[in-house]
């Protein structure tokens, strides 16, 4: 539940605000539809941010295809071990 905590403090102090109750809500969605895993791996690729290193071992533990997010350290990576990762306007493109 760490990266779903994190996405939470993001949106509370995101530059538009969104209403609390609206954050909560996509927070019990998020949560009814996730395939929760346990990373099995501990990684250090990302050394400006060793907490962003959570998202990838996520991303390889649960083999995703891809990571989407705002955040420069993993935008910089742009794919790491076949995992693309893209901001949230490219993932809606790809829809």
């Amino acid at each position: 539940m760490e990266i779903i905590d994190e996405l939470i403090k993001t949106l509370l102090n995101f530059k538009i605000q969104m209403p609390k109750e609206m954050i909560y809500e996509w927070k019990n969605i998020i949560i009814e539809n996730l395939i929760m895993v346990e990373p099995t791996i501990k990684i250090n690729v990302i050394k400006d941010d060793l907490d962003d290193n959570k998202f990838l071992e996520a991303g390889i533990t649960g083999n995703a295809d891809l990571i989407i997010s705002q955040d420069k350290h993993l935008l910089n990576l742009k794919e790491y071990q076949r995992i693309k990762i893209i901001r949230p306007d490219e993932a809606i493109s790809l829809i």
